[in-house]
C-alpha cells in the first residue's frame, strides 16, 4: 500500500542546510495501523507529510498503490491525495463554520451535489458519535469532540489512508483512549490503512499493529509492536517502552550491586515475560513444586495487553543450593517464555 524508498529531506536554513531525513526506508500494508514514534525534532511530522507531499522529499520515491507521488503533476497530485485524509494534533477546524459544514467542506470543494453532502456528513457524523452537534461550532466543543469532527472531515472523500500526525497529544488520557477506540473501529470498519505520528508509547501500545522508530531523521528500530516491546533492540526504543513498561527492579533492591557470578548468600534475580495464552501458566507453581529445594519468591508481577494479546512480567528471586538453582534456568529455558538473568543482588546493609 505505502512504500518509502530512501526518503530524504533538506531544509535551507541560516546557518546551513538541515538534513530531517536520511534514507528512510518503509513499507505499511493494506488495513495495517502502523505507528511512528520519535522524540521532538526527530523527523517523524517531516516523514508524515511526504507520504501525500505535503512537503516534497528531496529525494527518494513515495509510492502508493504502485504509484510513485513525487512523479506526478499538480493537477495528478490533488486527485491522489483524494485518498489520503488527514487528522492533526490541533484540529485545523474552520471556527466559523458549525460541525456540519465542516465535514461538508471538502466535499463541497469537490462539488458534490447538496443532496449527496447531506447524506454523507449525517453518516460521518452519526460514526464519530456527533449527530446531536451538527448546529454546533468548534467553540462550543470539547477537545474529544473537536478532533472527532476532524475525523468525520478527513474521511468525508472515502480515503484508502488515514493520517494521524499527533492526533491525540492535546487531549486527556481517557479522551485519547475514545478516539484510539474510534481509529480502531474505523480501520476495521472501512478497511483504512492507518498511519499514527506519536511520541507517546501508550498510542503505539494501545492500537498499532506495527511501528518504527524514528531518532536524528533514520530509522532505528522498526517491527510488530509486540516484537518490539518484547525485545527491544536500541537505547532510544529501550527508553520509549521504559515510560509504560518499566524494567526498574523492585524498591529494596535499587542501588544493589548486582553481580552475573554467584555471591553466597545473594538471591538470584530473574525477569521472566510471557505472552499471548502463556500468560495465564502457572510456570511459578510448576518451578516451585519441581525444586523444593530452593526459595523462590516473587517480586514483582503484573498483566497487561499489547494490541489486546495478553503480555505478563515478572521479577522472581531464588536462593539456594547453586547446583539446583542452575537446574531451575535450565527448566524455565524449556519454557514457553522469555528469561533474562538480571543477576545475583547484593544488598547493602
Amino acid at each position: 500500500m505505502i512504500e518509502l524508498r530512501h526518503i530524504e529531506k533538506t531544509y535551507a536554513s541560516a546557518a546551513g542546510p538541515v538534513q530531517a531525513l536520511k534514507g528512510i526506508d518503509l513499507t505499511i500494508g493494506t488495513g495495517e495501523i502502523y505507528g511512528i514514534i520519535g522524540l521532538s525534532g526527530a523527523g517523524k511530522s517531516t516523514l508524515i507529510r511526504c507520504i501525500n507531499l505535503l512537503e516534497r522529499p528531496t529525494g527518494g520515491e513515495v509510492i502508493i498503490d504502485g504509484q510513485d507521488m513525487t512523479a506526478l503533476s499538480e493537477s495528478e497530485l490533488r486527485q491522489a491525495r483524494k485518498d489520503i485524509g488527514m487528522i492533526f494534533q490541533h484540529f485545523n477546524l474552520l471556527s466559523s463554520a458549525t460541525v456540519y459544514d465542516n465535514v461538508a467542506f471538502p466535499l463541497r470543494l469537490a462539488h458534490k451535489p447538496e443532496k449527496d453532502i447531506k447524506a454523507k456528513v449525517e453518516s460521518l457524523l452519526k460514526l464519530v458519535g456527533l449527530e446531536s452537534k451538527a448546529a454546533q461550532y468548534p467553540s462550543q466543543l470539547s477537545g474529544g469532540q473537536k478532533q472527532r469532527v476532524g475525523i468525520a472531515r478527513a474521511l468525508a472523500s472515502e480515503p484508502k489512508i488515514l493520517l494521524c500526525d499527533e492526533a491525540t497529544s492535546a487531549l486527556d488520557p481517557q479522551t485519547t483512549k475514545s478516539i484510539l477506540e474510534l481509529i480502531r473501529d474505523i480501520n476495521q470498519q472501512m478497511h483504512l490503512t492507518v498511519v499514527i505520528i506519536t511520541h507517546e508509547m501508550q498510542v503505539i501500545k494501545e492500537i498499532c499493529d506495527k511501528v518504527a522508530v524514528i531518532a536524528n531523521g533514520v530509522i532505528a528500530e522498526q517491527g510488530t509492536v509486540l516484537e518490539v516491546f518484547t525485545n527491544p533492540q536500541q537505547p532510544i526504543t529501550q527508553e520509549f517502552i521504559s515510560v509504560v513498561l518499566s524494567n526498574d527492579l523492585p524498591a529494596a533492591f535499587r542501588g544493589s550491586d548486582i553481580s552475573p557470578e554467584p555471591v553466597p548468600g545473594a538471591p538470584l534475580l530473574l525477569r521472566l515475560t510471557f505472552l499471548g495464552d502463556n500468560a495465564d501458566d502457572p510456570v511459578l507453581a510448576d518451578t516451585i513444586k519441581q525444586f523444593p529445594e530452593l526459595d523462590i519468591s516473587i517480586l514483582f508481577g503484573d498483566i497487561d495487553q499489547i494490541k489486546n494479546v495478553p503480555f505478563g512480567r515478572m521479577i522472581i528471586g531464588m536462593t539456594g543450593p547453586q547446583a539446583k538453582i542452575d537446574e531451575a534456568l535450565r527448566y524455565l529455558g524449556g519454557r514457553d517464555l522469555k528469561e533474562e538473568v538480571i543477576g545475583y543482588v547484593h544488598q547493602h546493609a
